[in-house]
């Protein structure tokens, strides 16, 4: 199974941030999720939610695993 989850640690490296500002980052997308009706997973965030909050692109399925974020080699 691919792995559907990005971590505050790797959404640190992409967004040049301190983990501690990548946690707002996920409650924040976590709450609006949650508003949404979806269940979430604290501390992490899905993937493609990420990618289209940040980078305004919807990805298909299987493709967000397959996008590079600007060659940090975060796996995302």
């Amino acid at each position: 199974m691919k792995r559907q989850y990005i971590t505050a640690r790797e959404i640190s490296e992409i967004m040049g941030t301190s983990q501690g500002q990548a946690y707002k980052f996920i409650r924040q997308m976590n709450q609006e999720l949650k508003e949404q009706g979806f269940l979430i997973v604290a501390g992490k965030v899905p993937i493609a939610y990420f990618k289209t909050k940040c980078f305004g692109v919807e990805f298909e399925e299987g493709e967000a695993r397959q996008q590079d974020t600007a060659g940090t080699g975060a796996a995302v």
